[in-house]
């Protein structure tokens, strides 16, 4: 039987794009826009691009800020993706400070734009990182159990995460020499900041264990 995964429609994201991940890993997907779609889900995704702001806003016009918290809170698979992944911190500090979801205790701030040399670079990020071990993280109990240490992913961001407890931090990739947070985990839950649908065969590794978490 195929897994079943919830990608969460709040109008806003590459909807389409990250479903199609799923498929060629052989998923059923459905796409939920309501909090009884939400509610039943099994393995939840949170997909997004743009600002922090008006994801946010989406989730609250359709009624899905506590269906999501309360899939969390169950202990069930949630992965979020790009602003999806920000959008599980505390806060973002994105045009203003707005709240977000509180599944990991954290903020989203920007990106640096200079390097550890102090020459300017430029932001937003956009390219392929390696992903690296934050110290003590165990990839084996994770999403990334067959993903290897400098395999490449592919970002597009401005903002990132700043966890409170860095047991949540999963993993990093360098900015400029800045190690910046990549994947986020607390539990069943799972952030990547980079797009897993963009990041070819270590993408696909990243969505396949999701899977069978």
């Amino acid at each position: 039987m195929k897994p079943q995964v919830t990608i969460v429609d709040y109008g806003i994201g590459n909807l389409y794009s990250v479903g199609r991940a799923f498929e060629v890993c052989g998923a059923d997907v459905i796409f939920a826009s309501n909090p009884q779609e939400v509610a039943s889900a099994r393995h939840l995704v949170l997909p997004g691009v743009g600002a922090f702001e008006s994801g946010m806003a989406g989730l609250r016009e359709r009624d899905l800020v506590e269906p999501i918290r309360a899939h969390a809170a169950e202990g069930k698979p949630l992965m979020g993706i790009c602003l999806g992944m920000q959008m599980l911190a505390t806060v973002s500090e994105e045009f203003g400070e707005h709240k977000g979801l509180d599944l990991i205790p954290g903020r989203v701030c920007a990106l640096p734009h200079t390097t550890v040399e102090g020459e300017s670079q430029k932001v937003p990020h956009i390219g392929w990182a390696g992903l690296y071990k934050t110290p003590g993280a165990k990839w084996h109990e994770t999403s990334l159990a067959d993903v290897q240490e400098g395999d490449g992913v592919y970002l597009v961001h401005s903002f990132a995460v700043n966890t409170d407890n860095p047991e949540h931090q999963l993993a990093f990739s360098h900015f400029g020499g800045h190690p910046v947070c990549t994947v986020v985990r607390r539990g069943a839950l799972i952030g990547c900041q980079f797009h897993p649908e963009k990041s070819g065969p270590v993408g696909l590794k990243v969505i396949s264990a999701f899977l069978t978490r």
